[in-house]
């Protein structure tokens, strides 16, 4: 427990902390990978370079200290990033070196105003969060193992197919390469995959969303290749869609992740993606037409044209399972064949005009893409009075402020 003394103190830095946060991430992780290269084989290398991680970290160590007399306000977020630590294999051991670094960025961040009080404070304060990180994920770790097929670690998986569901979204079918089952999971998880790319002193570490129902003898995770001209993006992907071929391994770890379906529930699901923002949206449909759910099931999903459209004939599929099914697609740019689509609603955008015919009483809504479509679909559901508590959302990579 903290004395009511550290409490004040880490609570008198939030000002200090809403202003220098971001500064004092990224001066933590440019010395730790200095010192620590190691830990660049964990690390998605894209967004460090964009920043993401360094905002991400900067925005929880500012709710740290807003509530740190009251963590249990701030559980639900860190169960999320506990979930994504285990995925990536963020060990107990990692943690007192994070400490030291993130201490050390404080004091060259802030100077004289780090004082040695300030820095014991923040030095018990990271090590009651951190205790809380590793039981948690201990936990975690546990469950993924000790389940049916689980294991621990990194796992060989054999690529058994690839199937191109439009011209920049491929599907990658994996089978553990050991014959071992494949364990079960939440529709909406996620897995994190380790490859290694010729010529790079790193290993790459990246989470795709799992895109079909559990149950299977397989993996499926559904790609978006990125544009290569847009330094750092696309470096993972286009070597997945290019280099990678059936009969090639891949290594993975237990799916992961919280932003799940609730299949006992009976309430109106409205799903709302933007792009490749529809994977985790095919894992959950999948999941209800394999139990003949009656549910209200409605899906919206917004693409630049029917060319990048993806897993177009497995949607229109579902109808045959599921009894109340709507589908509905927008584009920005149609062709007149993507206009004359059965399913075709707008041309444009998902706005608040669309969404109003989509509301529907007692809904959940599940919303997944780009962080400007997720800021704008939520924006626009609390317009039209959706409560907060029926919007479900994840962000692809580290959380960011909407």
């Amino acid at each position: 427990m903290l004395s009511q003394k550290t409490i004040d103190i880490i609570k008198s830095t939030v000002p200090v902390l809403e202003v220098h946060g971001t500064t004092i991430t990224t001066v933590f992780y440019k010395n730790l990978f200095e010192a620590h290269p190691e830990l660049l084989n964990i690390f998605n290398h894209t967004n460090q370079k964009k920043g993401r991680q360094q905002n991400a970290l900067a925005n929880t160590v500012l709710a740290a200290a807003k509530y740190i007399d009251q963590l249990e306000t701030i559980l639900p977020v860190v169960k999320q990033i506990a979930q994504k630590h285990r995925s990536l294999i963020v060990k107990p051991e990692h943690y007192p070196i994070v400490g030291e670094y993130l201490l050390a960025a404080i004091k060259e961040v802030l100077g004289d105003a780090a004082t040695e009080e300030i820095l014991q404070a923040w030095g018990d304060a990271y090590g009651v969060i951190a205790d809380v990180f590793i039981n948690m994920e201990k936990e975690m770790y546990d469950q993924a193992s000790n389940q049916n097929g689980g294991w621990t670690d990194f796992k060989p998986f054999t690529v058994i197919k690839k199937v191109r569901e439009s011209e920049v979204i491929t599907s990658f079918y994996l089978k553990p390469a050991d014959g071992e089952a494949v364990p079960s999971y939440l529709p909406g998880q996620y897995l994190t995959v380790r490859i290694e790319i010729q010529g790079e002193q790193y290993l790459f570490n990246r989470q795709y969303s799992l895109s079909d129902a559990p149950g299977k003898e397989y993996f499926r995770i559904s790609v978006k290749k990125e544009k290569t001209q847009v330094s750092p993006d696309g470096r993972v992907s286009n070597h997945l869609h290019d280099a990678i071929q059936v009969g090639d391994s891949i290594e993975a770890t237990v799916p992961a992740g919280d932003f799940t379906l609730d299949l006992k529930k009976q309430s109106p699901i409205v799903f709302l993606s933007g792009g490749v923002g529809i994977t985790p949206f095919m894992s959950m449909m999948h999941s209800l037409a394999d139990l003949q759910s009656e549910r209200d099931v409605q899906l919206v999903h917004a693409c630049e044209n029917g060319a990048v459209q993806p897993f177009r004939e497995e949607l229109a599929g579902l109808s045959q399972k599921l009894v109340n099914y709507q589908l509905s697609y927008v584009f920005k740019n149609p062709s007149k064949e993507d206009q004359d689509l059965p399913n075709y609603e707008k041309q444009g955008y998902m706005d608040v005009e669309l969404l109003s015919n989509h509301i529907k009483a007692d809904a959940d809504y599940y919303v997944c893409g780009p962080v400007p479509f997720m800021k704008t679909i939520i924006t626009h559901l609390k317009e039209l009075g959706v409560d907060s508590e029926k919007i479900h959302y994840e962000f692809f990579g580290p959380a960011m402020a909407l």
